[in-house]
């Protein structure tokens, strides 16, 4: 488990506000109500996934724009801490915490020797996933979500 968890957790769980500064809306992701903020010194990049009709899972995107205006996959050498998202399903919620660096061993995030992704699928633990590559996914994803009860 990494160390912040636990006040991130405790930012979701038990609504303690008095550690979140910084927000900030990002207007392009308005669709995933987008944002950024700090807790305590920790920057998150958070969205809201959305589920999609023909898969199962939901999706998020997870790009920026570079100085020529073209979206573009973040990369490790952007500033940020986590990347939260939160997932719901009729009476279900959750929120996945994915720290910076498991981003960028999975691929999601650039470095310099891969692009990263703009999006992707998170698979909540009340998904059913059918293909080998979903059930994988979830798998790793699993250690990184917090489900309300």
């Amino acid at each position: 488990m990494y160390p912040f968890d636990n006040t991130i957790r405790n930012f979701f769980f038990k609504k303690q506000l008095s550690n979140f500064n910084k927000f900030t809306i990002d207007k392009e992701s308005a669709e995933y109500n987008g944002c950024s903020f700090f807790i305590d010194d920790k920057k998150i990049i958070y969205r809201d996934s959305k589920i999609t009709p023909k898969k199962i899972g939901q999706f998020v995107t997870f790009w920026k724009r570079d100085s020529e205006g073209i979206t573009t996959p973040f990369h490790e050498e952007d500033t940020f801490d986590f990347y939260i998202i939160n997932a719901q399903s009729e009476n279900q919620l959750g929120q996945f915490i994915f720290p910076k660096d498991i981003l960028i061993k999975k691929g999601i995030i650039s470095t310099n020797q891969k692009d990263g992704k703009r999006g992707f699928r998170v698979y909540p633990e009340w998904d059913m996933p059918t293909s080998k590559q979903a059930i994988t996914t979830q798998i790793w994803q699993a250690d990184f979500f917090y489900q309300h009860k």
